[in-house]
């Protein structure tokens, strides 16, 4: 005798969701960040060196959410299918873990970012004083909290140092969002996705020179002026944790 059947079937499959609507909170005058911080203050920075035994120079970045380990491997030969130079070569690799992301593997240009570290750092690093040699630099972002980029190369900088690479100077990074009015330093996740315009400056703080200028949107001449003093002071405050942590490093080696 054959079973009765159901009159409806059940299923387990998720229902469709609705498209949020962004939410214009950033329009506002007088909002106030999620994180509590001023529009002009940035995130607290834990820096650290020697994280990674095994590479010749590594460093550990936590800007707030943000979290970067970067290793650097080398100099080592370059390979013999390369052509002779009389400079050092740098190579420079950015990935994202799986699970840096809310989004699984939702991670960020991988090359692109490798291309804008590499842009950030050659001009800071003393190629000619390895010849015929390669420096390797693996950055990975174990939690993207915003501002990405400018942590990898501020922290991809410590490493090197660490490594006792020649520099001409340190390498640190920061960004600005336009979000209506306002301008929003070293900015999160949520308000990079709600911004307008973004500038991003690497410089060396101490030769007061600009290694990489990136911006995106539209901006006025006032707001852009405003923007990069922004940077540049937080530049140069960044510059001086980063010596302290190295300094602190090479007095613990000491003891």
């Amino acid at each position: 005798m054959a079973g009765k059947a159901a009159a409806t079937p059940t299923t387990y499959s998720p229902s469709p969701t609705t498209q949020l609507k962004k939410r214009p909170i950033f329009k506002d005058v007088d909002w106030i960040r999620s994180d509590g911080r001023g529009f002009h203050q940035c995130r607290p920075a834990f820096l650290r060196t020697g994280a990674v035994n095994a590479a010749s120079g590594s460093a550990y970045a936590e800007f707030g959410n943000t979290k970067v380990i970067v290793s650097v491997f080398g100099p080592r030969e370059s390979k013999k299918a390369m052509m002779y130079s009389d400079i050092g070569r740098l190579n420079c690799n950015v990935s994202f873990t799986t699970f840096a992301t809310p989004i699984r593997g939702e991670g960020s240009d991988n090359k692109e970012f490798s291309s804008m570290l590499h842009k950030a750092l050659e001009g800071a690093i003393i190629l000619e004083s390895f010849p015929k040699t390669t420096v390797d630099v693996f950055a990975l972002v174990l939690e993207s909290g915003g501002s990405d980029l400018p942590v990898v190369i501020s922290c991809a900088s410590l490493a090197l140092a660490d490594a006792g690479i020649s520099m001409y100077d340190l390498v640190v990074s920061v960004s600005v969002s336009c979000l209506g009015k306002n301008l929003v330093i070293d900015p999160i996740t949520e308000e990079e996705s709600y911004e307008d315009g973004s500038l991003m400056i690497t410089c060396m703080p101490s030769r007061n020179e600009v290694t990489q200028l990136t911006v995106t949107g539209e901006w006025s001449t006032p707001k852009i002026h405003e923007a990069m003093q922004l940077c540049l002071d937080a530049c140069s405050k960044l510059g001086k944790i980063i010596r302290s942590c190295l300094k602190e490093a090479a007095s613990t080696l000491q003891e």
